[in-house]
């Protein structure tokens, strides 16, 4: 009496239209790694810059009061510097004195083309000079 039931007989069938099913998701997680692989490659540039040239606005507004040079003076610095940060040249560039400290603010939308989609990262950022260079007020 023997009864062994081989089932290597009965499974080779149905795996066998399994193999494009495997094939078919790889390429689909492939594509789908690729695709973020390259927004990435897009993105964090760009970001990365644009987080660069926020430490670069604050130093310069800092160094205005700590010098005492004006508002035209932070605005030239600025757009001297924006090019290396890659800051378009059509950015809105705005300094000026509030309360006895420098404030500048940059604005721009730069394109970033994604996989099948543009994506418009906007930069808004306003900076202060530090309090440790505003003039002191007599009580």
């Amino acid at each position: 009496m023997n009864m062994h039931v081989s089932r290597t007989a009965r499974a080779t069938p149905d795996r066998q239209s399994e193999r494009g099913g495997t094939r078919l998701k790889f390429m689909i997680v492939l594509a789908i790694l690729a695709a973020v692989a390259y927004a990435g490659y897009q993105f964090i540039p760009v970001a990365y810059k644009t987080y660069q040239f926020k430490d670069s606005m604050q130093l310069t507004v800092d160094k205005a009061a700590a010098m005492g040079q004006g508002a035209d003076w932070v605005e030239k610095e600025l757009k001297a510097t924006a090019p290396q940060y890659d800051v378009p040249p059509n950015a809105e560039i705005k300094a000026l004195m509030r309360d006895g400290r420098m404030e500048a603010r940059v604005h721009f939308t730069q394109p970033i083309p994604l996989v099948v989609y543009t994506y418009m990262y906007e930069f808004d950022n306003t900076v202060k000079s530090s309090q440790l260079f505003s003039p002191k007020s007599n009580p």
